[in-house]
């Protein structure tokens, strides 16, 4: 059995104070895991993923990097633990160019120019388009180029855990299956660990290894993606919806 690399346990955290989202949300992501989060609308998913990534401080619970506690850590300090977060919305920046994008991305590292500069060169070789779009800007990338784009960029760090959050949205189907295969690719080539949320949840399920249903900021189900076939999905998510 793989080790835990991310333990989230008894997580209460809320945006504002007496309304909690996350309400004793618990959690375990193995090393090298794919874990895939599903749920209706509001369940509290991306709330998880910016709670461990310390964009929201919990108020209980225990968050656990590596047998190290992270919760309340910021960002920058979860950052250089090794946990890269990509958000829903491209987390590029349109007038910079590809390579300076990249460059944003190693940010932790820009003062070690040999390793910023290795880490560069080892995605263009994973993404050759990437590479001969270097110069170009960001804003001019085609959807799915921007989507590689903003895995690529989380990659430089070479991060043990991934935050991924609904990376899909808005996307064409072909475009979409693109994006869990730079997830796939980005896996391998660290590699790295990905907990991911979508609601592209047919498609998002091919490519997981567990999945956790979240319900109401807790866990309704979570186990192996065997245990998870698209017709007990629509049950779960029908009995989350009828309450």
């Amino acid at each position: 059995m793989s080790a835990t690399l991310l333990a989230v346990d008894d997580i209460h955290a809320a945006y504002q104070s007496g309304v909690d989202i996350l309400q004793g949300m618990s959690l375990k992501v193995p090393v090298g895991g794919f874990v895939l989060v599903i749920g209706p609308n509001g369940a509290g998913k991306s709330t998880l993923l910016k709670t461990v990534f310390g964009l929201l401080a919990p108020h209980r619970g225990a968050i656990s990097l590596g047998g190290q506690a992270i919760a309340g850590l910021a960002p920058h300090e979860v950052k250089r633990l090794g946990v890269s977060y990509v958000p829903q919305e491209l987390n590029t920046f349109p007038h910079l160019t590809v390579e300076e994008n990249l460059r944003v991305g190693g940010w932790t590292i820009r003062h070690d120019v040999a390793r910023l500069r290795a880490r560069i060169a080892r995605v263009y070789e994973i993404f050759p388009a990437l590479a001969e779009r270097r110069r170009d800007k960001a804003g001019g990338l085609s959807g799915g180029q921007g989507r590689m784009l903003s895995v690529a960029r989380e990659m430089i760090t070479e991060p043990r855990l991934m935050l991924v959050d609904e990376p899909t949205v808005g996307l064409a189907p072909n475009l979409a299956e693109q994006v869990y295969e730079l997830l796939q690719t980005a896996r391998r080539a660290i590699p790295t660990t990905i907990l991911l949320v979508d609601q592209n949840v047919s498609d998002a399920l091919r490519h997981a290894e567990e999945v956790v249903m979240m319900n109401l900021g807790t866990v309704k189900a979570a186990g192996p993606v065997a245990e998870f076939a698209e017709a007990r999905v629509r049950e779960l998510i029908q009995e989350c919806l009828l309450g």
